[in-house]
């Protein structure tokens, strides 16, 4: 029988920082349960083939929306990581760590003790940050952690265009958005280290199975077993058989916002009414476990481009393949970025007082499935509202545990979210329509110069929106007595003994931007909680709030 002091389930942007941590000095054995396989390929491991793993099967546990009703009943596909290093394996590996006010938040909400004050000095020990020249300031970023952070080289003069074009347009700049000032138009940070995906799996597990006391073993979590009140190992079904893992000290269940709800629930762990309607015994009722599901949604909004000068002259069998020999054979050129390299976190609206919009910038016009818009050169933005007031829920499909739950967003529910996507639209076409863009600046792709109209902007929102890839929230963190969370402020499941979760389904609320750089930190502050260290000293820097409080209402 497999035993150990602690065994996680799920290795993947908390639960390998997780790993790592509490097996770091030696003096407590770790198990981590992955149900998928290597990230050793070069689809996972080259960073600009970042759309072929979030869509193959055998990197990806294929989960689809159900039928969202404001988006026209489409299903939109909700990957996530059935890998070694989960999502951060299949991710687009964009760091952002989020905004100070977003973890200020958390903790007026009732995740006491997770404030920015608290949260950043697990931002800097886990940061490795090159900063290209910059000079970055070591108030606000880490220099010796294992997660290499850098940026690309910026190459492309469109990079250059969309930070101009912003200037321009009267917003800000900034240096470094995961420094003192996330507002503004600058570089784009990755998790990209010489050439290669640089995922938790790198960073975190790796360097930690290196140790005795380490393991990884391979099969599917389908519950917690439980003596009493205290979970005592996770039953894993491997090789056709089913056995129990045992955990002397403590179970945590880092299996992803989608996976983690389910196996409480199957644990008996959930709304007792829905646990019952699948015969299912209920051993402790929280009504939210699988609710606060939250996504970030957006649109792509694309323009032509005069010059041949973006990646669609790569964007062939002879370019990837020599793209592809580069990297396999020197980690140089192309396949060696993500290709996010410019950014923008702006504020939409009069009495918005932090950003609540995020551009992605890319110098090319395609879909994150790897399909092109419009044959020819072009670029675009990626754009979509950080902080939606609509809210979904993960629920069981059954009480068999490998049938995928039911996922349903309920995007896009809220009026706001649709005065707040028209927004972004009107933004995103009034920086394309900058100086800056006049050198290159064609027709526009998408939506299309004719839809100018709120209703007609509606239109191309509900047919076109995607997910972002950010679920989470659906193990919120709160006080113990709060009867919509699922875990306390030091992630331990309210209601049951020696049973954590620690990855995003604790965000009470989304965080302003991509999501992989909060699911780790989560995992390196939790490991000291679980270990019972003192936490680190909160730090004394404050944000920069933009003096004019407010841009102009657009």
């Amino acid at each position: 029988m497999a035993e150990a002091d602690f065994v996680i389930i799920g290795s993947g942007s908390a639960g390998s920082a997780l790993a790592a941590r509490l097996g770091e000095d030696g003096r407590h054995s770790v198990i981590v349960l992955e149900f998928g396989g290597t990230d050793m390929g070069p689809f996972i491991q080259m960073p600009a083939a970042l759309s072929y793993p979030m869509n193959m099967k055998r990197y990806d546990w294929g989960f689809v929306s159900e039928a969202e009703p404001h988006l026209g009943g489409r299903r939109l596909a909700t990957p996530r990581g059935k890998v070694i290093g989960g999502s951060s394996s299949i991710n687009g590996m964009v760091y952002v760590r989020g905004h100070a006010r977003d973890f200020d938040h958390w903790a007026e909400t009732g995740a006491t003790g997770w404030g920015f004050a608290d949260v950043l000095p697990y931002f800097k020990r886990m940061e490795h940050w090159h900063d290209g020249g910059h000079g970055g300031d070591p108030a606000w970023r880490g220099t010796d952690g294992p997660l290499h952070v850098t940026r690309g080289k910026r190459d492309n003069p469109l990079f250059s265009a969309f930070v101009e074009a912003g200037r321009q347009a009267g917003f800000e700049l900034t240096a470094d958005y995961n420094g003192e000032k996330q507002e503004g138009f600058g570089p784009m940070e990755q998790t990209v280290w010489r050439g290669r995906r640089w995922s938790t799996a790198n960073a975190y597990l790796r360097p930690a199975l290196r140790r005795d006391n380490v393991r990884l073993l391979h099969g599917f979590a389908q519950r917690i077993v439980f003596e009493g009140n205290r979970a005592v190992g996770v039953e894993l079904s491997r090789g056709g058989r089913t056995q129990v893992v045992r955990a002397r000290r403590e179970v945590i269940v880092s299996a992803s916002s989608i996976n983690s709800p389910k196996i409480l629930m199957l644990s008996g762990i959930g709304p007792a009414a829905h646990l019952a309607d699948h015969g299912i015994a209920v051993r402790a009722d929280r009504p939210g476990v699988g609710q606060n599901l939250q996504d970030h949604l957006e649109v792509y909004i694309q323009q032509a481009c005069t010059l041949p000068i973006t990646l669609f002259k790569h964007w062939n069998l002879y370019g990837k393949a020599f793209a592809g020999a580069q990297w396999l054979f020197f980690k140089t050129g192309l396949g060696t970025s993500n290709q996010f390299e410019s950014a923008a976190f702006l504020r939409s609206r009069a009495g918005v007082d932090y950003p609540d919009i995020q551009f992605h910038f890319l110098p090319m016009a395609v879909r994150y499935d790897g399909k092109a818009a419009a044959e020819g050169h072009g670029f675009q933005v990626h754009v979509g509202p950080m902080r939606s007031p609509s809210r979904g829920a993960v629920t069981l499909r059954s009480a068999d545990p490998h049938d995928p739950p039911k996922i349903a967003f309920n995007y896009m529910s809220h009026e706001e979210d649709w005065i707040d996507f028209r927004r972004c639209v009107r933004l995103s076409r009034e920086i394309f329509a900058q100086d800056a863009f006049a050198p290159y600046r064609g027709k526009e792709i998408q939506p299309g110069a004719g839809v100018t109209s709120d209703a007609a902007i509606d239109d191309f929102i509900r047919e076109h929106a995607e997910s972002a890839y950010h679920p989470c929230g659906t193990a919120r963190m709160g006080r113990a007595d709060d009867p919509g969370a699922v875990v306390d402020p030091h992630c331990r499941v309210i209601g049951v003994d020696s049973l954590r979760v620690v990855d995003s389904s604790i965000f009470p609320r989304i965080t302003n931007g991509n999501l992989n750089a909060p699911s780790i930190m989560v995992g390196e502050k939790a490991a000291d909680a679980i270990l019972g260290r003192p936490p680190l000293p909160a730090s004394n820097v404050e944000p920069w709030i933009n003096p004019r409080w407010a841009v102009a209402d657009r």
